[in-house]
This record gives C-alpha cells, sequence and structure tokens, in this order.
C-alpha cells in the first residue's frame, strides 16, 4: 500500500508541475512537435530529435511488459499503454497504481502476446533506444538543450517524463521477473534496476513467460 501511495504523490506532483511550475509554452511548440513527428528535422537539436524518438521506444518497451501484466488485471493495460505513446508516464503511473501484484501468467499466449514476449521484439527496442541515444549524445548542442529546458515546457515535461519512465521500470519488471521463473537470478534483478540501459538489456535477454501448461527445470533458467 505504501508503495502505491507513493506512485500516487509521484502522479500527482508530475501533472501538478507539468502544468503550474514547469516554463511556459513557447509559440513555434506545435511547429515542433509537427516536425518532429514528420521526420523535418533540419535544424532542430539532435539531443531534441533523439529524445522525441526515445520517447516513441519506452512505452513500446512497456508494452512488452503491460500486455502480459494485464491478463489478470481488472483494468485494461491496452488503454493506459496505448496513451503512453502519446503521454508517456501521465498515462502509465495511473495503471502502475491501480494494477494488483500478478507474478503469474494464466491462460495461453496468442500471437501477439508471443510477439511482445519475443527476445527479437526486444531486441529491436534496444537497438533502436540506444541508437537514438548515442546519436543524441554525440550529435547534440547541450548548451542550446539545456537552455530550451530551462523555457520551453514541452522539452522540459518531455525530459522529466523520459526520466520517470526509466525510473519507473522496476516497478513492472518485479512481476514480470517472477513469471519467467527468474527470482533467484541476481542477474536479472541488477538489470531490472539499472535504468534506461538495463530495463532494455532485460527484453533481450529474458526468457519466455511461463505459461500453465510449460515448466522450466532449474538447469534451464539463466543464473
Amino acid at each position: 500500500m505504501s508503495g502505491k501511495i507513493l506512485l500516487t504523490l509521484i502522479w500527482v506532483g508530475f501533472v501538478g508541475y507539468a502544468f503550474t511550475l514547469a516554463p511556459p509554452n513557447q509559440p513555434d511548440t506545435f511547429e515542433l512537435i509537427k516536425n518532429l513527428s514528420t521526420a523535418n528535422v533540419a535544424g532542430i537539436n539532435p539531443l531534441i530529435v533523439a529524445l522525441f524518438n526515445i520517447m516513441g521506444f519506452l512505452p513500446l518497451a512497456y508494452a512488452c511488459i503491460t500486455f502480459l501484466d494485464g491478463r489478470s488485471q481488472k483494468i485494461p493495460a491496452w488503454l493506459f499503454t496505448a496513451a503512453s505513446f502519446g503521454v508517456g508516464a501521465f498515462s502509465l503511473l495511473p495503471y502502475l497504481i491501480f494494477r494488483k501484484s500478478n507474478p503469474t501468467f494464466t491462460g495461453q499466449k496468442n500471437w501477439f502476446l508471443k510477439l511482445m514476449d519475443s527476445r527479437i521484439t526486444g531486441g529491436v527496442i534496444a537497438l533502436g533506444a540506444i541508437g537514438l541515444f548515442l546519436y543524441g549524445v554525440t550529435n547534440g548542442d547541450w548548451s542550446n538543450f539545456v537552455q530550451q529546458w530551462k523555457t520551453d515546457r514541452f522539452i522540459h515535461v518531455m525530459s522529466l517524463d523520459f526520466c520517470l519512465l526509466c525510473g519507473l521500470f522496476p516497478v513492472l519488471l518485479q512481476d514480470d521477473i517472477k513469471r519467467r521463473g527468474l527470482e533467484n537470478s541476481q542477474a536479472f534483478r541488477i538489470l531490472s534496476f539499472l535504468p534506461f540501459f538495463g530495463a532494455l538489456m532485460y527484453l533481450v535477454l529474458r526468457p519466455s513467460t511461463i505459461e500453465p501448461s510449460t515448466s522450466v527445470s532449474p538447469e534451464k533458467v539463466p543464473a
């Protein structure tokens, strides 16, 4: 219960800060979003280009967990996950608040859940997100980014949203680790708490979710 209270406080604080204390919107914000969305990025700081696109990959990473986690939830995981592609942690935090602990998987995986559970899917997401990160870090103008972070609500809130999505991933991964029979694996627990890179590597290295009709022998579980 204390964890849900903390998540609620984070959500309320984030919403309140974003709409009251964050820097104001700039006149060209809509034009910037349109250009970023259509890959018309000439003249835009690569750090902002990378961050904007990473904010599409992170919800994909969450989707690899939430759709499996949502199988036994009373609330529709797909709805919060779909909304996260537009508003990030603003919609994922309520899901984390209202979901119940779910360390087992019920039923059988359909083609979509198999896709979300695939290491190949995790690898594509990891390569895309890490590639964008390296592109932004090596080509970006940091002084310009800091200036925009201080003056532009869109850049400011998007940056905080990125930090929140990276920091909240372990909340879901603890049950996901158990669903895969990895509760005794220290390596996967360390990965689950490593911001950004750890979560992406987890998606690449994790074994398949254990379905009720299958079993995993101890020697096949990664240490």
